[in-house]
C-alpha cells in the first residue's frame, strides 16, 4: 500500500484510541487543522478548496498530500500567482 492510498486516521498503536494523521493523504478538514496549528495563521477548509480549485494537487480520494501541497505553493509563488 502507498502512503497515498494509506489511512490519514484510526487506532494509534498500543490500541489507544488516539488518532494518526498521515501527511500524504490528509482529509481538507484535517489539513486545514494541521496547516493551522503549525503555522500559527487560520486556514480554513474553503482556502484549501480554492486552492484545489485553482490547480493544487489531490490524491484520487480527494484527500491532501502536504509536501505536494507545499510544492504547489512554492511553484505558484515564484509564478507570481495568489
Amino acid at each position: 500500500m502507498t502512503p497515498e492510498h494509506a489511512p490519514s486516521s484510526g487506532p494509534a498503536a498500543g490500541g489507544q484510541g488516539t488518532s494518526r494523521l498521515n501527511p500524504a493523504a490528509l482529509p481538507v478538514a484535517d489539513a486545514a487543522l494541521v496547516l493551522t496549528r503549525l503555522g500559527g495563521k487560520p486556514v480554513t477548509d474553503a482556502m484549501l478548496r480554492a486552492d484545489i480549485d485553482a490547480g493544487a494537487p489531490v490524491n484520487a480520494d480527494g484527500s491532501l498530500n502536504l509536501v505536494h501541497y507545499a510544492a504547489w505553493l512554492v511553484k505558484e509563488m515564484s509564478a507570481g500567482g495568489d
